[in-house]
């Protein structure tokens, strides 16, 4: 049986990626949107925040770890 994880170790996860990659991290966390349903946010002190979106909170919170992995992936083929 595989191991289920929990909403907290996918954003710990998230952060870690963030820190180790972009160095200080001001912000990762989930919150609910009224319009859009939930968002998964990373935000940066020197750049941009990062925000992915999904039908539930794990969704987002996918979306979020894919796009951040595929950025670093970029930046490690330049």
């Amino acid at each position: 049986m595989s191991e289920v994880k929990s909403l907290d170790e996918r954003i710990e996860r998230i952060y870690n990626m963030s820190k180790e990659h972009f160095g200080e991290v001001r912000f990762a966390g989930i919150k609910k949107h009224t319009k859009i349903g939930w968002v998964a946010k990373v935000q940066f002190d020197e750049f941009d925040s990062l925000i992915a979106e999904g039908d539930t909170a794990i969704d987002a919170v996918k979306n979020l770890r894919k796009r951040l992995k595929k950025i670093i992936e970029r930046y490690n083929t330049v």
